[in-house]
């Protein structure tokens, strides 16, 4: 019931940060699809970049995120800004999974298919755009719902550098140990989550080849 009484309360605040944190994992989603399907596109065309491609995006994960900001907070213009600084952090580790899967989707379409597509007269970028990634749709939105549930995640730790979002509850309540405060900032977060995966899911599922 206090949990309830203080959300009640600070209603507008947790409005606001709700809606940081949704921009946060909005626009970091947004510039991983930009960067990832283009990249799963070209290595799944390219075997020989396969390895060193996911190799580096497997990097960029294990580097612990608290780290990650500390690296990228002297770079020039992007350290101005938490937001920035932030959104950057949160689009490199949501490139593994896209890039994977889109890479996955593409390898595994039925090489009969594409062979009958070539015969039939079909350029190489009208099989891609017109056989290869249709069938590969529901395999890269599954990469994407990963990125999304690990963005909804990692948005929080942003709060230690300043951008803002649910993660700011969450520091506060562990600095005054108060269990509501964190709560206030995890429960809503953890919604986001499941309702990103849900969301992302039934696209995926409605998009799945017949």
């Amino acid at each position: 019931m206090k949990l309830i009484e203080f959300i009640l309360q600070n209603r507008t605040q947790v409005v606001d940060l709700t809606l940081e944190h949704l921009w946060l994992v909005g626009w970091s989603t947004l510039f991983a699809m930009l960067i990832g399907i283009p990249l799963g596109m070209w290595i799944a065309h390219r075997p020989r970049w396969n390895k060193p491609v996911l190799g580096s995006a497997n990097i960029i994960q294990t580097i612990p995120s608290l780290a990650l900001f500390g690296f990228l907070l002297p770079v020039p213009w992007l350290g101005e800004r938490s937001d920035r600084l932030a959104i950057l952090a949160l689009t490199l580790y949501a490139l593994l999974p896209i890039v994977r899967n889109t890479y996955t989707g593409i390898r595994g379409v039925d090489p009969a298919v594409v062979e009958a597509g070539r015969g039939m007269g079909l350029t190489e970028s009208q099989l891609l755009f017109h056989v290869e990634l249709p069938l590969a749709t529901s395999v890269i939105l599954s990469g994407v719902r990963v990125a999304v549930v690990i963005s909804v995640g990692l948005a929080t730790i942003a709060a230690a550098i300043g951008a803002g979002g649910l993660g700011e509850f969450i520091f506060r309540g562990l600095a005054m140990v108060d269990n509501r405060v964190i709560l206030a900032g995890a429960i809503p977060a953890a919604i986001l989550a499941l309702l990103a995966d849900f969301g992302v899911g039934w696209l995926e599922r409605r998009l799945r080849p017949r």
